[in-house]
């Protein structure tokens, strides 16, 4: 069970899993709801993404808890944010799930909100113009200070920080995302500040980065009062199947 100090990041490569028994067992813990989804996928790389990454949240809560990961039942908030349906004699859990191309990551905490994102920085496409449309200006110019070839993995630092934030708030895209910017220092946890108009404290929020790969930058958020010690144990795992290495990453 995580700490009050504590976030597991449980992280899974789903492109690696291909082992039928497995994909046919994970198939079999989806919810009604969630069979349908998965067949609306119009690519089979993304109905497996789908599969995969909800198995990993099931098996996970699974380690939390005495319930059969296929019993687990979830309630959605008006932007569509999962949360376990509370029953009595269950713990506190609170999770949130992210995936891309080549990974996907479920944060859990106990009894407080928490986000995470990861991003595959190696996909095509525009990154650092688009931080002029989105971000907020004082990450526009420290993104711009910085010479070319930084620009792009900077680029992504921000990103992930910014949906980790937006998730934890549960509230998805409907939170501006040039209304917050994070200043990132060498060697210091990331740090936030607000536009009047977000209504937050960045007293109330802390921040990790985790680099899970050399295209795979991760980060997460968790509603804790800045300055206390925080660790994200973060631990790579196959639902199912045999748990990897792990290491941790602590707030600065």
């Amino acid at each position: 069970m995580p700490r009050p100090d504590e976030v597991h990041l449980w992280v899974v490569e789903p492109e690696a899993v291909t082992e039928p028994r497995l994909l046919a067992a994970y198939l079999a813990l989806l919810g009604t709801d969630e069979r349908e989804r998965h067949q609306r996928f119009r690519f089979e790389k993304h109905r497996h993404q789908f599969l995969v990454s909800h198995a990993l949240v099931r098996v996970t809560l699974s380690r939390y808890a005495p319930v059969p990961a296929q019993d687990w039942r979830f309630s959605t908030n008006a932007y569509g944010r999962p949360e376990v349906l509370a029953r009595e004699g269950l713990p506190p859990l609170r999770f949130n799930l992210s995936h891309t191309d080549g990974m996907a990551v479920c944060a859990v905490a106990l009894g407080v909100d928490v986000g995470a994102d990861v991003e595959h920085a190696g996909r095509p496409g525009q990154t650092v113009e688009l931080a002029e449309s989105f971000f907020a200006p004082p990450e526009v110019r420290a993104l711009r200070a910085l010479p070319a070839e930084r620009q792009r993995e900077r680029f992504f630092d921000y990103w992930t920080l910014k949906e980790s934030y937006i998730k934890a708030r549960g509230a998805g895209l409907s939170l501006p995302l040039d209304q917050f910017a994070f200043h990132l220092e060498p060697g210091r946890s990331p740090s936030i500040s607000f536009d009047p108009r977000m209504e937050d404290s960045p007293e109330a929020w802390q921040f990790v980065q985790v680099r899970l790969g050399a295209e795979h930058p991760a980060a997460v958020a968790v509603r804790r009062t800045r300055g206390l010690a925080l660790t994200v144990r973060c631990q790579r795992t196959v639902p199912l199947g045999d748990d990897g290495p792990a290491w941790f990453v602590r707030a600065g």
